[in-house]
């Protein structure tokens, strides 16, 4: 019986320092880059960050509704709102953590001016990001929509077009492979850094500060405040974190915090 209770006191304390297991969604740069930056952080606050890399924008909302994964870290919320509708999921958003610049990208080209009329362009297909692309657009007077405050805005918004510029949707993911074989691409950021494309100095045009499209933490609504939840939340607001992503990314991912 002695033996019996010093292994059970053994177990009730190995229980009380197991670290709580916290499995989150990534897309590669710079997203999961961050999340590994402050597995230490966590794992002193008897956190274990498991860091599951994706490179598309649906499996991760997919699987954190689907309970397979706790959360992820790919998004903003513009792009959460119409999945949640599209997918009639509920997901959330626990808290913001950076902006990545949408950009015009050529590598023909030095310069809009320079676009002939008839360019080949490439926006995104999903909704959010491309209605993005097109009032980035708009706002560099390339083209004018009908409303200009339309985050959903498609190619069919157009009302002027004066190089008559053609417009092509890819998967985001793809369209820094087709970046030579186009006139201009709208990449979002984390796949240009993939792409080794450097956002400050590439980008013909890119988004400002004012941008609405922080990149947000997302979980489902039962666990965005849960203990481990709350803990990566200060990881990843911490000074550390910060100075990380400004030394790391030199201005092409910007803290939101």
């Amino acid at each position: 019986m002695k033996k019996l209770l010093v292994a059970f006191a053994a177990v009730a304390a190995f229980s009380a320092h197991a670290a709580d297991i916290l499995t989150v969604a990534a897309t590669p740069v710079p997203h999961a880059e961050i999340l590994e930056f402050v597995k230490p952080a966590l794992a002193k606050e008897g956190v274990d960050l498991r860091v599951k890399v994706f490179t598309d924008y649906i499996q991760p909302n997919v699987q954190v509704a689907e309970r397979r994964l706790d959360a992820n870290f790919f998004q903003h919320q513009p792009y959460l709102d119409e999945f949640n509708k599209a997918k009639t999921t509920n997901l959330v958003a626990v808290t913001g953590v950076h902006l990545e610049p949408l950009g015009a990208y050529s590598s023909k080209y030095k310069a809009l001016t320079e676009l002939p009329g008839g360019a080949n362009v490439v926006i995104p297909n999903d909704a959010t990001n491309g209605g993005r692309a097109l009032l980035l657009l708009a706002k560099a007077g390339l083209i004018k929509l009908k409303d200009s405050n339309n985050i959903l805005a498609t190619v069919k918004d157009i009302t002027e077009n004066p190089k008559d510029l053609k417009f092509r949707e890819l998967e985001a993911a793809t369209i820094p492979r087709v970046l030579t074989q186009v006139d201009l691409a709208l990449i979002n950021t984390n796949y240009a850094l993939e792409a080794k494309l450097d956002p400050a100095k590439d980008a013909l045009v890119i988004e400002g500060s004012d941008s609405p499209y922080v990149n947000i933490l997302v979980a489902r609504p039962d666990d965005k405040d849960s203990e481990a939840m709350k803990k990566l939340v200060a990881a990843l607001h911490s000074p550390e974190v910060k100075a990380f992503i400004l030394e790391k990314y030199k201005g092409a991912v910007v803290p939101a915090f």
